[in-house]
């Protein structure tokens, strides 16, 4: 009955640690030699911590991250367009929380392993093919070292990110994910945080945006929070930029002088990119949806199913979610390609509309109502813009990214741990 997982990321970890929960054998294997807590800031919304407190992370989660407590967009001038409560502060049962994503992947390592046993996850091993058969699913494998074997297993899913291996060989004429012509800049700063202090402000317009928020306690000492932020702008390139480096590490000069003026008595944005030990550069891309997720004896859970823009906060979200819905269809289905489908029927639909919603229509889209009505300069937003608009907008995306507040708070456990 093992689940054989690729890709030991927050998706995977998460299949890992729900068919522990539920009593399913599995197995992780994970590119990397050891997982360690690389990456940036990221937002876990409200419908993926109730699933991480149902497997036992509410206290990890408090230690590591911070509770968010308002979402706020702002014009390039620094007026604000939008502003709304968010996680408990909105009425949710459950936070949303900021925090930096290897933290939160190194926790649930961790807990794995304290649970299951080293052996787990095995280290060092990518997934490179499969071949379904009536009654399981040969998996091949190569370690860093070059060496090559093969396992079997009931199932096998693919949670091995954006350029999934199991997923090109599903869709072998794909090709790489689809860049929108705009590039970002990421880095973490310590700072003062403004507003509430556990706030997320997004500032700009489609072609040039500014977004930030902390993801830690301020220090007791300083009063200082290390806040992750993003840089983005559109870029005149005849150069396909979804091959670079994704990782790599760049001069702020090739973005800085964009930003110089941002200064706005509540936040200084030069100040933010300038004091970050380093700056990476990434492009902005995502892949268009597939329309089912199933060969056979395998699937695809996180990025490796419905890479998005990251303009909604649901990447880690969604991936967590996969993770649990698959978990109650093995429960209701058995280990077997039939909870493969129900998992894809439930799940499929609502990532395909966040795919596409955050290509024009996610949050953020009402930055760019306000730059084409009025350049980004007012003096009451209601005079440029419906503030009955914004309130629809807002509603409607979060429907559509399976976090309506009241729609949530009475949804039943996704897995009944006493059952």
């Amino acid at each position: 009955m093992t689940v054989l997982i690729a890709g030991g990321g927050i998706g995977g970890l998460s299949l890992a640690l729900t068919c522990h929960q539920i009593g399913v054998p599995f197995q992780v294997f994970e590119t990397s030699r050891e997982i360690r807590p690389l990456g940036l800031g990221i937002n876990v919304q409200p419908n993926a911590v109730r699933e991480l407190e149902e497997m036992g992370f509410a206290g990890s989660l408090a230690e590591v991250g911070i509770p968010t407590q308002e979402f706020a967009m702002f014009s390039k001038f620094g007026l604000e367009i939008w502003s709304e409560p968010r996680g408990v502060e909105a009425g949710y049962k459950w936070p949303q929380y900021s925090l930096h994503r290897g933290k939160l992947q190194k926790v649930l390592y961790r807990e794995l392993i304290s649970r299951a046993g080293q052996d787990a996850v095995q280290t060092g091993w990518k997934v490179v093919g499969y071949e379904n058969s009536a009654d399981e699913v040969q998996v091949q494998l190569v370690s860093r070292d070059g060496e090559s074997k093969s396992v079997s297993g009931k199932i096998l899913i693919g949670a091995d990110g954006i350029n999934s291996s199991v997923r090109s060989q599903m869709v072998p004429d794909e090709g790489p994910p689809i860049w929108n012509g705009r590039v970002m800049w990421r880095g973490m700063s310590f700072g003062t945080a403004w507003r509430t202090g556990a706030t997320m402000v997004m500032i700009g317009h489609d072609t040039q945006r500014f977004v930030a928020y902390p993801i830690q306690e301020p220090d007791p000492k300083t009063g200082l929070s290390l806040i992750n932020w993003i840089a983005e702008l559109e870029i005149n390139s005849d150069t396909d930029q979804s091959f670079g480096d994704w990782n790599s590490v760049v001069s702020t000069d090739k973005f800085l002088p964009e930003f110089e003026d941002w200064k706005f008595e509540w936040i200084d944005v030069p100040e933010l990119i300038t004091s970050s030990a380093e700056v990476f550069e990434y492009p902005m891309v995502d892949r268009d949806p597939l329309y089912t997720w199933q060969h056979g004896r395998v699937s695809l859970i996180g990025d490796a199913a419905h890479v998005t823009y990251p303009v909604g906060s649901n990447g880690a979200s969604q991936a967590i979610v996969d993770a649990r819905k698959l978990g109650r269809a093995f429960m209701d289905n058995g280990v077997s390609p039939e909870a493969l489908t129900r998992y894809e029927s439930e799940v499929l639909p609502t990532a395909c509309n966040i795919v596409l919603a955050n290509r024009g229509e996610g949050p953020d889209a009402v930055m760019q109502w306000v730059e084409d009505s009025c350049g980004g300069q007012f003096e009451r937003i209601g005079d440029v813009v419906d503030v009955g608009d914004l309130t629809r907008h807002a509603a409607k995306y979060k429907s559509i990214a399976g976090f309506s507040i009241d729609e949530l708070n009475a949804l039943p456990p996704t897995i009944d741990v006493g059952r």
